[in-house]
């Protein structure tokens, strides 16, 4: 039989530890570890509490602090797709931001599934999350307006709700398609087809509704635009309504597609029936994601603020917890460029 005592369990340093080490009042530690209240304290006592909270391996007790505030300093970001390089940088910035506030991102994915999205965001909110982030959510999503109407913080990202009551950061669509299609017209196209995406989403519909009203006004064409609508924003779909476009004969020089994925998928479809990309045709994207710059050819595209885009979405919830109301610029538009690349190149001759 092992007789032998286990060792003595060392107790965790306190606030109390902190302050009594460093010679000064609790409360004056408990400023100098709030990102909110530090600027309160001089440079000199916060680096002396810091170097004793450091010498004692203090780290504050979250537990006690949410109890006391009613806040978990936690904060759900809720993605559709964790494979999509679309949404790093966008959570790099989110959690970048929360960070230097004191606060920590809770990731959790969908998979594009709404009934798995509203049973995850109630978990999170079971969980204690003071507001949730919400990337492409579908255009009337019930679930998150009503959560928006009870009062919780919520920012959607990328996309937004058609109730505007619901704060969101998304990028200029309607000029990233109109600068899109002045470049592909300055090329000579003038059979320009747009791979759209779905409808369900703000993007999707904002988008096609852009091409369609610049395509009338730039093109100066009687006739309606021609638009292939995809059922989502991959690569599959975009091979889907490439092959749908030549199989029905229509005569493009040009695609121009509601994302980088659906540029990927065309590209490739059209390669597999022969046609060479910009040669016989242009091909352009949305969206600037990881990577397309290294496809073959790399692809002409519109950039938009990824990181960003997840700074000021971090920004926005912190002031709707902080405020406990919705910031003026409840629906804030980033700016995108043009970014032009070898697979948009002139029109070729009839």
């Amino acid at each position: 039989m092992d007789d032998r005592t286990p060792p003595e369990r060392k107790k965790r340093p306190t606030l109390k530890d902190v302050a009594r080490l460093a010679g000064v009042h609790v409360s004056t530690v408990s400023r100098t570890l709030d990102p909110n209240a530090d600027h309160l304290i001089r440079d000199e006592v916060k680096e002396k509490i810091r170097a004793v909270c450091r010498e004692l391996n203090y780290r504050p007790n979250s537990i006690a602090s949410s109890l006391r505030t009613n806040r978990t300093k936690t904060i759900g970001v809720v993605i559709p797709d964790i494979t999509n390089l679309l949404f790093p940088p966008i959570f790099r910035g989110i959690e970048d931001e929360l960070a230097a506030q004191g606060y920590a991102a809770i990731m959790v994915n969908t998979d594009g599934d709404a009934d798995r999205e509203e049973q995850l965001t109630e978990t999170l909110i079971a969980r204690g999350v003071d507001g949730i982030i919400a990337a492409s959510v579908p255009r009337q999503d019930a679930h998150i307006a009503r959560m928006a109407q009870r009062g919780f913080p919520i920012v959607t990202v990328n996309r937004r709700l058609d109730d505007p009551s619901v704060p969101s950061v998304t990028n200029d669509d309607d000029f990233g398609i109109k600068r899109i299609l002045t470049h592909l017209v300055a090329l000579g196209h003038r059979r320009i087809v747009h791979i759209a995406g779905p409808q369900s989403l703000s993007t999707g519909k904002l988008r096609a509704e852009a091409f369609a009203r610049y395509h009338a006004e730039i093109l100066e064409q009687a006739e309606p635009p021609v638009i292939v609508y995809a059922e989502s924003f991959n690569e599959a779909e975009g091979e889907r309504c490439a092959e749908q476009i030549l199989a029905k004969g229509t005569p493009v020089t040009a695609a121009l597609c509601a994302n980088d994925r659906l540029a990927i998928g065309a590209i490739a479809a059209f390669k597999r029936r022969g046609l060479k990309v910009p040669e016989d045709i242009s091909v352009t994207g949305f969206n600037d994601m990881a990577l397309v710059d290294r496809i073959d050819p790399p692809l002409t595209t519109i950039r938009i603020q990824h990181y960003e885009i997840g700074r000021n979405a971090a920004r926005m919830i912190l002031a709707m917890i902080e405020n406990g109301t919705l910031p003026p610029d409840g629906h804030k538009v980033l700016p995108v460029e043009l970014v032009v690349r070898q697979s948009s190149g002139p029109a070729p001759r009839p």
